[in-house]
């Protein structure tokens, strides 16, 4: 594959790969981005890629730019959709300020420290006076650590007028291990906050595609710490949600996860509360916190082409034009969409809007963790093409 110029009038600038040697894939991607200058990069790699040397390799390749990422589920690049590669987004010197940091032993003591830093990170871009356009947050996550929640809680709060997105890490559903990187170095169990200010116009947007049917599903026996649910209207997990989706216990699996998301109803709206996998005593583990007592509805997919496409749409008629967007979108979806045989056509809408990111075990907005969703972050034009 070759080499695709770097574009983006903000000055940002994006490249991917998909070498399967991780030095062949750095160098490509380093060649590609040119030689900035750049200010902070980040990688979002696959773990058929060591992190370690990931990390080493751009910390060699821009020697003086801080680098940050995290292990995925699949990339999304300036060419579409990608699976064992490694993606790159890169912030120029100007026109941006980026300050990122880490919270450490997020399944520990990570929501206080999490408080803490995103108070001393926000008090370096100024006092009294509005952030909410000209300053956002990304949260990367261990997408292992069942933290999240707790974590978006605690820098939301910290927060105040600072939007928040992100993505939890993932490691192509082995569920064994998941990574980031921080200054070039590897870190687990861990989260990254960066905070970005920025002198051009931007957008924060979720989108998603479901629809709650009549079906209720109550859970009645649940570990909540570990996001396990054994039992659903007092009958083993599995089994009760199979026969609500109308398939047997032992064809279920990550395709039919997708196809029949559980959805919880939350100020008027849904959202889902997807399930991870199937454990072998026949409960169902959870990409997001449950609690006992929570009544889940099966929701049904719609057009999913037609809702990112319309989100994107009206982000771009918002913006006046979409220069680039980092996008965090649920790992679920993209097996949907492969399912459904829309993969190429949302693609197809990536590439037509300059999405960069990568497919995720669930999706940060603001004061929300999602799952089947769409997050990101649209950069329009100079201020001055806008009239802003």
């Amino acid at each position: 594959m070759q080499p695709q110029p770097a574009t983006g009038t903000c000055g940002i600038r994006s490249a991917a790969s998909a070498q399967a040697g991780t030095t062949a894939a750095v160098r490509e991607i380093a060649a590609t981005l040119g030689p900035g200058p750049f200010q902070h990069i980040i990688v979002m790699y696959s773990p058929a890629h060591n992190a370690k040397l990931v990390g080493e390799l751009f910390r060699t390749s821009f020697p003086d730019v801080e680098i940050s990422g995290c292990s995925t589920s699949g990339e999304i690049t300036p060419f579409g959709m990608m699976q064992g590669g490694i993606v790159a987004l890169a912030f120029p010197e100007t026109g941006f300020r980026v300050e990122a940091d880490v919270i450490a032993d997020v399944d520990r003591s990570g929501v206080e420290h999490a408080t803490q830093l995103a108070r001393k990170l926000k008090s370096r871009f100024g006092a009294g006076q509005s952030m909410r356009n000209r300053v956002f947050a990304l949260l990367l996550v261990d997408g292992l650590s069942n933290a999240e929640e707790l974590l978006i809680a605690a820098v939301h709060w910290a927060m105040d007028d600072v939007q928040l997105i992100g993505g939890s890490a993932g490691d192509d559903l082995a569920f064994r291990e998941t990574s980031l990187i921080h200054k070039g170095r590897t870190i687990q169990h861990a989260a990254l906050l960066i905070l970005v200010e920025s002198s051009y116009p931007f957008e924060v947007f979720k989108t998603q595609n479901f629809e709650p049917t009549g079906t209720k599903l109550v859970v009645t026996a649940a570990d909540t710490e570990k996001r396990i649910v054994y039992e659903l209207n007092a009958e083993p997990a599995a089994q009760e949600y199979a026969a609500a989706i109308g398939i047997l216990p032992h064809d279920l699996g990550p395709f039919s996860f997708a196809s029949y998301p559980l959805v919880v109803r939350v100020g008027g709206d849904y959202y889902c509360r997807s399930i991870r996998n199937m454990n072998q005593d026949g409960s169902l583990s959870f990409f997001c916190a449950i609690d006992e007592g929570l009544v889940f509805t099966v929701a049904t997919p719609h057009d999913m082409v037609q809702s990112t496409l319309t989100t994107l749409q009206r982000v771009e008629k918002s913006l006046g034009h979409i220069d680039t967007v980092l996008g965090f979108d649920c790992i679920l979806r993209r097996l949907d969409a492969e399912n459904r045989q829309i993969r190429h056509q949302l693609a197809d809408i990536y590439r037509r809007f300059n999405v960069v990111g990568f497919h995720t075990y669930g999706e940060q907005f603001n004061a929300m963790h999602l799952n089947q969703t769409l997050t990101g972050i649209a950069f329009g034009a100079p201020r001055a093409e806008t009239g802003t």
